[in-house]
């Protein structure tokens, strides 16, 4: 049950951060479509790899892994919105936009987990010295 409470409190606390954050970037980009979600995208990217590292490492107790990854990140990240935004860029035949967006949410996202991750190494290994 405690579980369950820490993933639905991570859970809202991860969907105000994805309005709030989302919201501040699109008005930054000047409207662009898919800013607000790539830049959101990319964050829980290499957060979910950092904390998936620190929680590999022991520096983070299992017991947070549903408020964590399942409720704060889980709700943070946005692959539904994603693929609405890819969706109206095909619509309306923007190729180049539809591309980037393909590309850096997808290749920079992966690149972003290894980074989290190897710095959450990095924080094990000098947490143990």
């Amino acid at each position: 049950m405690i579980t369950l409470l820490g993933v639905a409190i991570g859970g809202a606390f991860g969907a105000f951060l994805r309005f709030g954050l989302s919201g501040w970037i699109n008005s930054i980009w000047g409207g662009v479509l898919y800013g607000g979600t790539l830049t959101v995208n990319l964050i829980g990217c290499f957060l979910i790899g950092l904390v998936f590292g620190l929680f590999e490492t022991s520096i983070l107790h299992p017991a947070f892994r549903g408020l964590i990854v399942i409720g704060i990140l889980g709700a943070f990240t946005t692959f539904s919105s994603f693929g609405l935004e890819s969706f109206i860029l095909i619509r309306h035949q923007h190729w180049r936009a539809l591309l980037a967006n393909i590309l850096l949410n997808n290749v920079g996202g992966l690149l972003l987990v290894w980074l989290g991750y190897i710095l959450a190494l990095k924080i094990a290994s000098f947490s143990q010295h």
